[in-house]
């Protein structure tokens, strides 16, 4: 009799890149304790050149976006969405009609798009090149996009100084060489500007300090293969070679004259913005070599994918740390965060991965929902949802700042549903139970006594909410009955119902 073998496939993973000049996807095997990639795929999009002066999108530039995903499909047909994570980067977070192009995505491809802050962006590159490259002192991380360019300073897998700035090779190139045109006057106004950039943060990055300089994506990466191709084979980027390489670029007189060693002809057209930008951050942080890492945004998304690496960890410590800076009471706030949990729970039973994320966010919500009040209390609600919008809060996206702030917008007052934000991970049928659960546990707990609440049932049936308090209960607390009360009147001008019963 033969021996049986345990044959089980490794879980294999995905990450999408969706950039400003190129969408890029990776597919990883998880094995022991490390990841193997197995593909790479990569597709110049160009996403950033349809840009108007509105800040829309042009249908071009949406249909060769649609175009890519419509192949990165292909290739995720079988993966779970769980395994599948897919960020987009500056031109999709700064876009107006960015929601046209996330409705477009969705019926030709199944998986979640989130839009990332440029500050979580910077976050993951620099969690990516961790991964990838050895090393044990301080990183400083540079990172040039197609529309932003990002700066950390971290030592191991902890990022100590983060920043997210304007500039990419695509944005510069509309802005500085937007007819194809090189000229030394072009070149050096491009530099200029990308210092000035850095103006505000270059004196903060010189006294942090770092061991080596580490420089990750394509523009970095296409400066480095020119320089390996014209004898340069350890492939490093100094100052010198910079300024050679520049002197070099200016004997063109057009980006599409521009023929060197090295350099493929998909990063003709931006290569020289994206040296500039590159010069301009050697100059402005007085860089003396950098080095090059394979590891960039998509290995980040990776690696957070993994349980073991513990993305809700970091959520769990940006939420608290958010807590600890306000002076939030934690202990009102926990109050606040159990009821909401359980009036959730109980509106929700069936918990899928969708309303699970969800429930997630509501506890957050609930731990900081009085963050405002460090402004002032005359409506904290709309000073704390400001905060949550706007705030660097590490291992959140876009979309899930914006459901943060939107539960703490409408946590209490008037129910003005025609002032929420549209969302494109999440339905509104699937926010409004949050609202109404948090809301109920902060009337709940309006007079922080301290007092252990009765056991509240709750019944719900769509915009239909009854509570079931104990027998005489809410005659012996008649200040909560009233607030109550209030509240009804609340939620029934916003088309909802809520019923309050004793039994």
């Amino acid at each position: 009799m033969s021996e049986t073998t345990n044959t089980e496939k490794p879980r294999e993973i995905a990450a999408i890149d969706l950039g400003s000049n190129s969408f890029h996807m990776v597919v990883a095997r998880v094995v022991g304790q490390g990841l193997q990639i197995i593909s790479r795929h990569k597709q110049r999009v160009r996403l950033a050149a349809g840009f108007d002066e509105q800040l829309n999108i042009d249908n071009a530039a949406i249909n060769r976006g649609i175009e890519c995903l419509k192949m990165f499909a292909e290739r995720l047909q079988g993966f779970n969405q769980e395994n599948v994570r897919i960020a987009a980067t500056f031109t999709l977070r700064e876009a107006k009609n960015s929601h046209i192009f996330l409705q477009r995505a969705q019926h030709v491809f199944p998986y979640p798009i989130e839009i990332i802050p440029g500050v979580e962006e910077a976050r993951l590159i620099y969690l990516g090149v961790s991964h990838t490259q050895p090393g044990e002192g301080q990183k400083l991380v540079v990172d040039i996009g197609g529309g932003s360019t990002e700066l950390v300073i971290g030592k191991g897998f902890t990022p100590s100084l983060v920043n997210s700035k304007r500039m990419g090779c695509v944005s510069f190139n509309e802005q500085f060489f937007k007819d194809g045109q090189l000229s030394i006057k072009r070149f050096a106004s491009a530099q200029l500007a990308a210092e000035l950039k850095l103006e505000s943060i270059a004196r903060q990055y010189i006294k942090r300090g770092w061991d080596e300089a580490v420089g990750s994506s394509g523009t970095i990466k296409s400066i480095r293969e020119v320089l390996i191709a014209s004898g340069h084979e350890d492939g490093i980027i100094t100052r010198k070679r910079l300024d050679n390489l520049i002197d070099q670029v200016l004997t063109f007189k057009s980006c599409e004259e521009l023929s060197l060693p090295g350099l493929s002809p998909d990063r003709q057209p931006v290569f020289a913005s994206g040296l500039a930008i590159l010069s301009g951050v050697f100059h402005a942080l007085n860089i003396q070599k950098m080095v090059f890492s394979d590891g960039a945004l998509r290995e980040g998304l990776l690696y957070e994918m993994e349980d073991r690496f513990q993305h809700s960890d970091i959520r769990s410590r940006t939420a608290a740390d958010l807590a600890e800076r306000y002076h939030i009471d934690q202990t009102h706030a926990d109050n606040v965060q159990q009821a909401a949990e359980k009036f959730y729970l109980q509106a929700e039973p069936q918990l899928n991965s969708k309303k699970a994320e969800l429930a997630i966010l509501l506890s957050w919500a609930a731990l900081l929902h009085e963050v405002g009040l460090s402004i002032s209390h005359s409506g904290f609600h709309k000073h704390s949802a400001y905060i949550l919008q706007n705030t660097n809060l590490p291992g959140f996206n876009q979309e899930q700042q914006t459901v943060l702030a939107t539960l703490t917008r409408f946590h209490r007052k008037a129910l003005k549903l025609g002032e929420m934000p549209e969302f494109t991970l999440f339905k509104l049928k699937h926010i409004f139970p949050l609202v109404r659960a948090l809301r109920l546990a902060c009337v709940l707990n309006v007079q922080r006594s301290g007092d252990e609440l009765p056991d509240v049932k709750l019944i719900a049936n769509d915009d239909h909410w009854t509570l079931h308090f104990p027998e005489n209960w809410l005659n012996q607390n008649r200040l909560l009955a009233a607030d109550l009360a209030t509240e009804q009147i609340y939620w029934q001008s916003a088309g909802w119902t809520l019923a309050i019963e004793a039994s």
